[in-house]
């Protein structure tokens, strides 16, 4: 599909296309992550993505990169790419502040696994990222570093709660981002932001020098502008750690490979289950227009699509929450007792509750997600390969409208409304995948999701690629325009 962009729109840089330009020599890593420092300079002052980077830094191990590539030594894909993380993620010497004043001055000696294997591969690491305090809520709202904008407008969310990882894909400052995803932290801003993000399947992917939010819930994946270069980063970062006692041992896949075969781009073999009930309660207009549109073009790609009915889904909402709510509130502990005014006053409003939930409802909860996730293998995965929802449900709100600590009525309505179609794959611990498939009548990006079944992230990337050889939304990237300029256009 070839469209002419209208002036708020960019043709994207994807990470692939950069892993092209080195090998050829048309760009050097040097020049390449001079590009993105630059872009970091001019737009980040309206989007706020980053919360510290370092250029000189950056700069060095560029050139370290350029030297490695000379050499023919290195990941000929990963070599020189510049990434930046969401600030949760240990980085020996360098800040993790996990957007909390709390650890505003923190500096790790040890180095998180996953960012640690892209580093090997040749990486350029940038800085750290926004997101939302502790991880706490779907939206990118921080008080203590700002709230995270999105470039399309910068009145609306970015999505949470990696939220700068989403804003900088989208903006260009990187080519690639790790995010966590515990609710949907990673598919939401991919979604909002009009980014590929890929939550895997709990366990994929260590966890060890990350910030833990939900031990039992938690998933580390990557946030790019395509589903390719998400395959890239999972093959970089997949795979068991002894440090990790909850990564698998699953033999990994080549997940760059699943989207080269011959018949990779044939979805003849692919049952898509679009559910009756839930995720499409109250969706908006403009959003199911974009999931129609999308699911066109899976079934003009041979996928056999039919609707199914996902069992007890009344009771799988509140099972997550249970479960997350009592794993925070256990972590954060020693914190609420000795420091509770170092907390935003909704993050900590959030974790006071949990403090009183009973230990039988949390065991419950634990308990029956194995009940659950056997009801789905046999009644969904018996008969669909895959589940399509839109990632969310309602257009893409503003901050305002998502500002907790306003007081205004609706506003704790819209907050939630964001992670209703994700919580159901992170409490089974399910792969899903966020790509953009439109714009909203706002201009604000529509997110297509996809799960599959456990360890099922070459088939999600798989079909993801498909339908982005076939559209060009994931290419397409704002044009940022002045910060006041857009808020009084929005009558912020």
């Amino acid at each position: 599909m070839t469209r002419q962009l209208p002036p708020s729109k960019r043709e994207a840089t994807t990470l692939t296309d950069a892993a092209h330009m080195l090998a050829a020599g048309e760009i050097d890593a040097v020049g390449l992550v001079t590009r993105c420092l630059d872009r970091i300079a001019c737009d980040d002052g309206v989007v706020n993505a980053f919360i510290w980077h370092d250029r000189e830094a950056a700069l060095a191990r560029a050139g370290w990169a350029d030297a490695q590539r000379r050499q023919k030594t290195g990941s000929p894909t990963l070599l020189g790419i510049p990434m930046a993380h969401k600030d949760m993620f240990d980085l020996a010497g360098r800040p993790s502040t996990c957007g909390a004043a709390i650890r505003r001055d923190e500096r790790p000696a040890g180095q998180a696994t996953a960012v640690g294997r892209l580093e090997e591969a040749g990486a350029v690491t940038l800085g750290g990222l926004n997101m939302s305090e502790f991880a706490q809520g779907p939206t990118g709202h921080n008080r203590h570093f700002g709230d995270c904008r999105n470039p399309w407008n910068p009145a609306f969310v970015s999505g949470g709660s990696s939220s700068g990882s989403g804003a900088a894909v989208a903006s260009g400052m990187v080519l690639a981002s790790l995010g966590s995803d515990t609710g949907g932290s990673i598919r939401i801003p991919a979604s909002c932001c009009g980014v590929t993000g890929l939550k895997p399947t709990y366990g994929r992917v260590s966890r060890f020098g990350a910030m833990p939010l939900s031990f039992s819930m938690d998933c580390i994946g990557p946030l790019a502008r395509s589903a390719r270069d998400c395959a890239v980063v999972m093959t970089a970062i997949a795979g068991h750690d002894p440090r990790d006692r909850t990564s698998s041992a699953e033999p990994v896949d080549d997940y760059v490979a699943a989207l080269d075969g011959a018949t990779a781009g044939d979805l003849s073999d692919c049952r898509i289950g679009v559910p009756r009930n839930a995720f499409f309660d109250d969706v908006d207009a403009p959003v199911m227009d974009g999931f129609e549109r999308a699911m066109d073009v899976f079934s003009d790609r041979g996928a056999q699509l039919q609707l199914i009915d996902l069992p007890v889904m009344d009771a799988v909402a509140a099972y997550s929450a249970v479960v997350s709510r009592v794993e925070l509130a256990s972590f954060h502990k020693p914190w609420m007792r000795g420091r509770p005014g170092d907390y935003g006053t909704s993050v900590s409003a959030r974790m006071y509750p949990a403090y009183a939930i009973p230990g039988v409802h949390y065991v419950e909860a634990l308990r029956r997600r194995g009940a659950v996730l056997r009801a789905f293998a046999s009644d969904v995965f018996g008969k669909v390969d895959l589940i399509a929802s839109p990632t969310i449900a309602k257009m893409v709100p503003t901050r305002a409208q998502t500002d907790v600590e306003s007081g205004q009525p609706g506003v704790v309505a819209k907050f939630l409304s964001l992670s209703t179609n994700t919580r159901l794959f992170s409490y089974l611990g399910l792969p899903a995948i966020s790509v953009p498939c439109g714009f909203d009548t706002n201009g604000l990006p529509i997110g297509l999701q996809l799960a599959g079944r456990p360890f099922a992230e070459s088939r999600l990337l798989r079909a993801a690629h498909a339908y982005q050889t076939d559209t060009d939304w994931h290419r397409m990237a704002p044009s940022l325009r002045r910060l006041e300029k857009e808020e009084t256009q929005s009558g912020q």
